[in-house]
C-alpha cells in the first residue's frame, strides 16, 4: 500500500514525454518531478506523485480537504 500526499504544481518545464516536468510544492517542500503520464497537468492542479511522477490529478476540492483532514490529524 502507498499514501501519497497532495502536491501543487507551481512550475512547469515544457517538453515532450519524459521530458516534460514539474516542481509540486508541499506546504513549502519542494520536489521536482516527471509530467509524462499526466501531459494535460498544468500550474495549480494538485497530483499525486509516486517515485518522482506525477500518477494522479486531483479535483481543487478534493486535495485540499485531504490536506485539512491531515493537519487536523497533526493538531491533535
Amino acid at each position: 500500500m502507498c499514501l501519497a500526499i497532495p502536491g501543487r504544481v507551481v512550475a512547469i518545464t515544457e517538453g515532450e514525454g519524459f521530458d516534460r516536468r514539474g516542481t509540486v510544492d508541499y506546504d513549502g517542500a519542494r520536489q521536482e518531478i516527471s509530467l509524462a503520464y499526466l501531459p494535460e497537468t498544468k500550474i495549480g492542479d494538485y497530483v499525486l506523485v509516486h517515485v518522482g511522477f506525477a500518477m494522479t490529478q486531483l479535483d481543487t476540492d478534493e486535495a485540499e480537504r485531504i490536506l485539512r483532514e491531515i493537519r487536523e490529524l497533526e493538531a491533535g
